[in-house]
């Protein structure tokens, strides 16, 4: 059994959460990774008024500030209630402010198989390709517990695609899903292909927004990612996600660009 400081969070009660060092970021000692909080607001999410027979469509993230590594609190509310489409949102907040907010669509479920298409191409399959170590330049403890494969050859800056997963537990304390631990490393995206290299440039994402067609299932994120920066300061990263069955949707994050002093 997994102990509480294994995982990302351990869960105080009351929405409360206290993150573990394997939920620190990358730009900042002091802060936490996007990606783990994704995870935490999806969980938020989740246990929010269950509704079986709806399902989750788009999430979309911003970033309020500095996700302050500290006792982080989830609150959620339905925007727009409804019997076929509902909208939900998940805030979190630490030192006494909102940090990130998150909003989301959940659609009725049907049978639309004898129409079900996709155009985004397959990834090799992950087992198939080597462990990749191409993220060590990064700092931070959350990203030293992922698991990275991908064929070198295969990535570039700014272009290539990647698969990753991770044996840590999102929470400590309460019951999460598989759609909530596999969210929590899609904000990885913007750092697997980067332009320059984050010690000479600093571009950080300011939101996430994950479109599906399909509920992933874990424990393979796949990113087959582009990274284009513009000539005034803003910067996009677009992926095709997957998961083992093959491409879900889509996943765009938009970035700030400035060169470190």
């Amino acid at each position: 059994m997994a102990r509480d400081e294994d995982h990302y969070y351990v869960a105080r009660g009351d929405g409360r959460y206290e993150p573990t060092r394997h939920a620190q970021g990358a730009w900042s000692e002091q802060e936490q990774h996007m990606a783990v909080v994704t995870g935490l607001l999806v969980h938020g999410l989740e246990r929010h008024d269950p509704r079986p027979d709806l399902q989750w469509a788009r999430m979309s993230f911003d970033i309020l500030g500095m996700i302050h590594f500290s006792e982080t609190t989830v609150r959620t509310r339905t925007l727009r209630p409804g019997r076929t489409i509902e909208l939900v949102e998940a805030v979190a907040s630490a030192r006494g402010r909102d940090v990130v907010r998150a909003s989301a669509w959940r659609l009725v479920r049907g049978d639309t198989s004898e129409v079900a298409g996709v155009e985004a191409p397959p990834l090799p399959e992950p087992e198939s390709v080597p462990v990749w170590d191409g993220m060590q330049h990064w700092g931070g403890h959350f990203l030293r517990t992922l698991e990275f494969r991908a064929q070198p050859g295969d990535l570039r800056p700014g272009r290539g695609h990647v698969w990753v997963r991770t044996d840590h537990p999102l929470v400590a304390g309460e019951e999460t899903t598989h759609l909530a631990r596999w969210c929590a490393m899609l904000d990885v995206a913007n750092g697997i292909v980067g332009r320059q290299r984050p010690t000479e440039w600093l571009f950080p994402n300011v939101d996430l927004t994950l479109h599906l067609h399909r509920q992933p299932e874990g424990p393979w994120v796949g990113l087959d990612t582009q990274v284009s920066w513009g000539p005034t300061g803003i910067g996009q990263s677009s992926s095709a996600v997957h998961d083992m069955h093959g491409p879900v949707g889509t996943v765009e994050q938009s970035l700030t660009l400035r060169k470190r002093d």
